[in-house]
């Protein structure tokens, strides 16, 4: 599947809309599995939750990364096991090239930039450079400062509204966390995993799935049965709910007919069985 299609975007807010619609129940358990997507879209699904819920439970089976790992922190606790993962948040951008799209962390970007200024002063390095900063589209250097703040701005707020609703010194505890998770230099990877113990160091309300069994069974076999469907199917996104209702995104081709001209098989070829029909209803 292309990646872009797996990860959060506004589109999203659809099926959340859908699975929320039947649901009466004012506290939330969401068992949350995703590769990320956009910071923006993130926003936009936790302003929904937790409008619609007074306590929300965010359960981790395997990995809930990137944008997916904001959505975790805006729970008011989070269920991990000790195979569970979450991720940094820092901001990625892709960025257009010669050889095609690439992605590239921001304060990556940043750092580059500066490396460039240093080295420019010496003429001898601006055949090298040229071609790297004709990459740097205008206004990129200021998006990449505005969307680190703005992960941090939105995470903070989140953990000091719920998760540490109740404590005194909440908004200072959120900023750290927030900017903890942030922090490109330290990561250096945005793909680096953050287990409970981490969390759990950092000050994140963690609970430990293996402290109830049959809790841990219940979030593992809804996790499995979402990736049998996966792998058995053309799904690519999943938003269900306990009652059934369901959003589900494919990917595969869509045949359309044509009045006039029969049907045809996957290959092309005209599809006999079709052309049998239509030549008795004649």
């Amino acid at each position: 599947m292309p990646p872009a299609a797996l990860q959060i975007s506004l589109a999203d807010m659809q099926g959340f809309m859908e699975a929320v619609s039947n649901v009466q129940e004012k506290e939330l358990d969401l068992i949350l599995h995703s590769p990320g997507g956009q910071a923006e879209a993130a926003e936009s699904v936790v302003d929904y939750l937790r409008s619609r819920f007074d306590h929300v439970r965010i359960f981790i089976p395997i990995a809930a990364m990137s944008a997916a790992t904001m959505i975790a922190l805006s729970a008011n606790e989070i269920f991990m096991g000790q195979h569970s993962q979450l991720g940094p948040i820092d901001p990625q951008f892709i960025i257009t090239t010669p050889e095609g799209p690439r992605s590239a962390p921001a304060k990556a970007i940043l750092n580059q930039f500066e490396l460039a200024k240093k080295e420019c002063k010496e003429p001898s390095n601006l055949a090298a450079w040229m071609p790297i900063l004709r990459t740097y589209a205008p206004g990129l250097l200021t998006q990449c400062v505005a969307s680190q703040e703005l992960a941090v701005r939105m995470v903070s707020s989140w953990l000091a509204k719920y998760m540490f609703a109740s404590q005194e010194n909440a908004a200072e505890k959120a900023g750290k966390i927030a900017a903890w998770f942030a922090d490109y230099e330290s990561f250096q990877s945005h793909g680096r995993r953050v287990g409970p113990d981490q969390a759990l160091e950092q000050g994140v309300k963690v609970l430990r799935l293996e402290s109830n069994q049959q809790l841990q069974d219940a979030v593992l076999a809804v996790h499995h049965a979402a990736m049998h469907t996966f792998s058995g199917t053309p799904a690519m996104k999943i938003i269900e709910n306990h009652h059934g209702r369901a959003w589900i995104t494919q990917s595969g081709q869509v045949r359309i007919a044509v009045p006039g001209q029969p049907p045809t098989s996957p290959t092309g070829t005209p599809n006999r069985a079709a052309k049998r029909r239509e030549k008795f209803r004649r």
